[in-house]
């Protein structure tokens, strides 16, 4: 028995010492993230086709489950559409970004801000989106999604 209580003692004692996880390519994956975001306001296909890997599965907040094909299509037929006013415009950024990476996998959590502008109506929505990113060929690329609405009521807890 004083064998096993020494041995929970020098693991808890040397464990107060190691550092908590670090993410080494947290920059890099903070500016996809951030470039992304700014694409994504703008309907820019080539930044979705970056950031998505082939094999995605993305849960929107609607709770509809969608993949890159989908994706990529709704996108090709918005941008082949022509603006209409009353749809207006959309400026997305991300708070409280939180990383955790584990060699060639990465979760990236964070606050989805959408400022909205529809015929000089201003409105803000907010997000948790969570985002899985595997590392292949010396790229990141999301491979699962999920997006979660807040109420608008709620405050933005962290």
């Amino acid at each position: 028995m004083k064998p096993l209580l020494l041995s929970l003692v020098l693991l808890f004692a040397v464990a107060d010492f190691l550092p908590a996880q670090a993410a080494p390519d947290a920059p890099e994956l903070t500016k996809l993230l951030n470039d992304f975001l700014a694409g994504a306001s703008k309907n820019d296909i080539a930044m979705h086709d970056r950031f998505w890997a082939d094999e995605l599965v993305y849960t929107s907040a609607l709770g509809r489950r969608k993949s890159k094909p989908d994706i990529m299509r709704e996108l090709r037929e918005e941008t082949k559409a022509t603006p209409k006013p009353e749809e207006g415009t959309a400026v997305y950024t991300a708070e409280d970004i939180r990383i955790q990476q584990y060699g060639d996998t990465a979760v990236v959590a964070f606050r989805l801000v959408a400022n909205t502008d529809k015929a000089g109506t201003k409105t803000v929505a907010n997000y948790f989106n969570t985002g899985t990113f595997l590392k292949r060929n010396g790229k990141w690329q999301v491979i699962a999604w999920q997006a979660t609405a807040l109420p608008k009521e709620a405050a933005p807890t962290k």
